[in-house]
């Protein structure tokens, strides 16, 4: 019994920090940098799923990718698709709300940044 209870705290505890922080979700502004250091902007919505998972969508120039996305206390990751690619960025949760993160595409040498800015 007394493992039970100990297991039951921690599975608690695990859950309580996904919601730790300011919330996620909503529309966003996209200001972000690719590999080359190139600037890219555009717009993201993030939909939550559950008390720990969300769906994203980026809309940035002419191209479109979705995703989805899970967070752990003050850190957001999602994986995407991108055309054939598959990609990562991990965002860290500011106390406003924005996203600041780092992103890559799989087999890819390099990384680009993103921050996502509540509107």
């Amino acid at each position: 019994m007394r493992q039970f209870i100990l297991i039951s705290a921690f599975m608690l505890a695990s859950t309580a920090t996904a919601f730790a922080g300011p919330q996620v979700g909503g529309e966003y502004k996209v200001k972000g940098t690719n590999f080359d250091g190139s600037a890219y902007s555009g717009t993201a919505t993030i939909t939550p799923a559950s008390n720990s998972t969300c769906r994203i969508v980026w809309k940035t120039g002419g191209t479109t990718s979705t995703g989805f996305c899970m967070r752990n206390d003050d850190s957001l990751a999602a994986a995407y698709k991108l055309g054939a690619a598959v990609g990562l960025v991990i965002y860290h949760i500011e106390d406003d709300g924005t996203l600041d993160g780092v992103w890559t595409i799989a087999d890819k040498a390099g990384a680009g940044t993103e921050v996502l800015t509540p509107r």
